[in-house]
């Protein structure tokens, strides 16, 4: 498993968007992006935690290889 970057809500959301999410509404600071049955919430911080971001993927359904090609 590589190691997960230090990166921010809004590039967490792109590399999402490259695999086929969506953005489907925004609460506060809260992005709901989904792709077919899964859906996932990405905080938009300056900088995503490590934990957070392993969160999120497990959320929608992506192996952490294939989020770092995303990006």
């Amino acid at each position: 498993m590589p190691k997960l970057p230090r990166i921010s809500g809004a590039e967490a959301l792109k590399a999402l968007q490259k695999l086929g999410f969506e953005k489907v509404r925004q609460s506060g600071s809260h992005v709901i992006a989904r792709r077919g049955s899964k859906g996932c919430v990405i905080p938009m911080h300056a900088e995503l935690k490590i934990g957070t971001l392993a969160g999120l993927l497990r959320q929608a359904d992506v192996s952490p290889e294939e989020f770092m090609e995303a990006l």
